[in-house]
């Protein structure tokens, strides 16, 4: 039998619709500059800087490499401190937006280095400015591949907002948890999963729909 009622999942899909759109937005915020920054000052790009690009890419990749789980405890004090508490959905977002930013920077890179070189050096020809080159030629040529790239990076979140569940976070992965695991209702455990697939099959659905159409474009 359904131990959880219907508005409890509700309840639950919203929270988790909350904390996934609102860290995509400040994943966003910070991976996309920090991605744009870590192609750009490489070696032999437009604004090379070998100091900026050593600082920040181990930055990126020492953020990267922290476990989403021990990041959640880890930064406890730092989440109290900027929202308050360090349990609940808002909480929840802080970590998240931590262990998202840097993982999408990179995406954001591998996306940027795509680009062909020939359209940068055109780019050069007709004098446009290091600015210039990264807004009107760089981004909008690597557009398709970013999305697919913030498809992956929403989908990644999901499942992120599933172990927060954990620490009381709220959503889908605490129902399932608190309710599935925990009082040991296997078909709890199934609703929350089978929502989850359906998201994740939607999401990753669309972004492929967009790519395909920005690609004709």
């Amino acid at each position: 039998m359904l131990e959880v009622s219907p508005q409890m999942i509700l309840t639950s899909l919203w929270e988790t619709l909350y904390m996934v759109s609102i860290s995509l937005v400040f994943g966003t915020l910070i991976g996309v500059p920090l991605g744009i920054l870590l192609v750009v000052t490489r070696k032999g790009h437009i604004l090379e800087n070998r100091w900026i690009f050593a600082i920040v890419n181990p930055i990126v990749n020492i953020l990267r490499s922290i476990p989403f789980i021990i990041l959640l405890v880890a930064i406890i004090p730092f989440t109290r401190f900027v929202v308050g508490t360090s349990i609940g959905t808002t909480a929840a977002i802080v970590p998240l937006v931590l262990h998202i930013g840097p993982y999408m920077s990179r995406l954001v890179e591998n996306s940027l280095l795509e680009v062909d070189d020939g359209i940068i050096e055109a780019a050069k020809a007709m004098g446009a400015s290091p600015v210039q080159i990264i807004f009107r030629f760089l981004i909008p040529e690597a557009f398709p591949s970013l999305l697919l790239s913030i498809t992956t990076v929403t989908i990644g979140l999901i499942g992120a907002t599933a172990m927060v569940g954990a620490i009381g976070g709220g959503g889908l992965g605490d129902l399932a948890i608190t309710y599935g695991y925990q009082r040991f209702s296997t078909i709890t455990i199934v609703v929350t999963v089978v929502i989850l697939v359906l998201i994740v099959q939607g999401i990753q659905s669309l972004g492929n729909l967009l790519e395909r159409k920005m690609r004709r474009v």
